[in-house]
Protein backbone atom coordinates (compact mmCIF):
# COMPACT_ATOMS: atom_id res chain seq x y z
CA UNK A 1 0.00 0.00 0.00
CA UNK A 2 1.33 3.44 -0.72
CA UNK A 3 1.75 6.12 2.15
CA UNK A 4 -1.48 8.24 1.70
CA UNK A 5 -3.24 4.64 2.04
CA UNK A 6 -0.85 3.77 5.44
CA UNK A 7 -1.64 7.16 6.91
CA UNK A 8 -5.23 6.79 6.91
CA UNK A 9 -5.25 3.09 7.88
CA UNK A 10 -2.84 4.05 10.73
CA UNK A 11 -3.79 7.16 11.72
CA UNK A 12 -0.62 8.93 11.43
CA UNK A 13 -0.10 11.96 8.95
CA UNK A 14 1.70 10.90 5.57
CA UNK A 15 4.42 13.90 6.30
CA UNK A 16 5.29 11.92 10.18
CA UNK A 17 5.30 8.23 7.87
CA UNK A 18 7.82 9.78 5.91
CA UNK A 19 9.60 11.35 8.98
CA UNK A 20 9.66 8.19 10.61
CA UNK A 21 11.18 6.20 8.03
CA UNK A 22 13.74 8.62 7.18
CA UNK A 23 14.44 8.50 11.12
CA UNK A 24 14.79 4.71 11.20
CA UNK A 25 11.42 3.87 12.82
CA UNK A 26 10.25 2.13 9.61
CA UNK A 27 13.12 0.43 8.25
CA UNK A 28 13.47 -1.31 5.10
CA UNK A 29 10.19 -0.26 3.99
CA UNK A 30 9.41 -2.08 0.16
CA UNK A 31 9.67 -0.08 -2.88
CA UNK A 32 7.95 -0.56 -5.87
CA UNK A 33 9.58 -0.52 -9.52
CA UNK A 34 8.82 2.97 -9.61
CA UNK A 35 10.62 3.63 -6.11
CA UNK A 36 7.01 4.18 -4.71
CA UNK A 37 6.83 3.08 -0.99
CA UNK A 38 4.99 -0.30 -0.69
CA UNK A 39 4.07 -0.71 3.51
CA UNK A 40 2.65 -4.04 4.08
CA UNK A 41 -0.05 -5.12 6.83
CA UNK A 42 2.96 -6.11 9.24
CA UNK A 43 4.26 -2.40 8.77
CA UNK A 44 0.79 -1.46 10.42
CA UNK A 45 1.36 -3.52 13.28
CA UNK A 46 4.84 -2.28 13.77
CA UNK A 47 3.18 1.66 13.55
CA UNK A 48 0.39 0.37 15.98
CA UNK A 49 2.97 -0.84 17.97
CA UNK A 50 4.87 2.74 17.94
CA UNK A 51 1.75 4.96 18.31
CA UNK A 52 0.66 2.67 21.38
CA UNK A 53 4.13 3.37 23.00
CA UNK A 54 3.89 7.16 22.05
CA UNK A 55 0.33 7.59 23.17
CA UNK A 56 1.71 5.78 26.49
CA UNK A 57 4.59 8.66 26.94
CA UNK A 58 7.62 6.97 26.06
CA UNK A 59 10.05 9.33 24.71
CA UNK A 60 10.66 8.89 20.52
CA UNK A 61 14.47 8.84 21.26
CA UNK A 62 13.28 5.69 23.42
CA UNK A 63 11.40 4.53 20.58
CA UNK A 64 14.12 4.72 18.51
CA UNK A 65 16.42 2.61 20.70
CA UNK A 66 13.84 0.08 20.83
CA UNK A 67 13.62 -0.29 17.21
CA UNK A 68 17.23 -0.51 16.69
CA UNK A 69 17.12 -3.34 19.12
CA UNK A 70 14.00 -4.71 17.13
CA UNK A 71 16.37 -4.71 14.23
CA UNK A 72 19.12 -6.54 15.71
CA UNK A 73 16.59 -9.52 16.44
CA UNK A 74 16.37 -12.05 18.63
CA UNK A 75 19.42 -11.53 20.54
CA UNK A 76 17.78 -7.87 21.85
CA UNK A 77 14.79 -9.93 23.34
CA UNK A 78 15.68 -9.61 26.91
CA UNK A 79 16.64 -5.91 26.37
CA UNK A 80 13.80 -4.86 24.74
CA UNK A 81 11.58 -6.67 27.71
CA UNK A 82 13.35 -4.70 30.33
CA UNK A 83 12.83 -1.91 28.38
CA UNK A 84 9.00 -2.28 28.16
CA UNK A 85 9.36 -3.60 31.78
CA UNK A 86 10.57 0.06 32.74
CA UNK A 87 8.25 2.06 30.54
CA UNK A 88 5.44 -0.11 32.26
CA UNK A 89 6.41 0.91 35.42
CA UNK A 90 6.72 4.57 34.70
CA UNK A 91 3.09 4.00 33.30
CA UNK A 92 1.84 2.56 36.42
CA UNK A 93 3.19 5.33 38.62
CA UNK A 94 1.60 7.76 35.97
CA UNK A 95 -1.96 6.22 35.99
CA UNK A 96 -1.81 5.86 39.91
CA UNK A 97 -0.99 9.81 39.77
CA UNK A 98 -3.69 10.03 37.48
CA UNK A 99 -6.12 8.55 39.46
CA UNK A 100 -5.50 10.40 42.14
CA UNK A 101 -6.36 13.39 40.49
CA UNK A 102 -9.05 12.47 39.32
CA UNK A 103 -10.45 11.44 42.73
CA UNK A 104 -10.26 14.96 43.97
CA UNK A 105 -11.65 16.15 41.00
CA UNK A 106 -14.60 13.98 41.68
CA UNK A 107 -15.14 15.36 45.32
CA UNK A 108 -14.54 18.71 44.52
CA UNK A 109 -17.64 17.99 41.30
CA UNK A 110 -19.51 16.19 44.63
CA UNK A 111 -18.59 19.86 47.08
CA UNK A 112 -20.56 21.73 44.34
CA UNK A 113 -23.43 19.81 43.30
CA UNK A 114 -24.12 19.71 47.32
CA UNK A 115 -23.45 23.74 47.19
CA UNK A 116 -25.79 24.23 44.41
CA UNK A 117 -28.51 21.70 45.75
CA UNK A 118 -28.51 23.54 49.14
CA UNK A 119 -28.53 27.00 47.48
CA UNK A 120 -31.61 25.64 45.30
CA UNK A 121 -33.20 24.50 47.85
CA UNK A 122 -32.95 28.06 49.89
CA UNK A 123 -34.19 29.61 46.56
CA UNK A 124 -37.01 27.57 46.33
CA UNK A 125 -38.38 28.15 49.95
CA UNK A 126 -38.66 31.66 49.69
Amino acid sequence: MNVQEFASRTGISPHTVRYYEKIGLLPDVRRTASGHRDFSDSDILWMAFITRLKNTGMPLADILAYATLRSQGATTLSARQQMLDVHAQRLASQIQIQQEHYAQLQEKIRWYHNEIAAITKISKKK
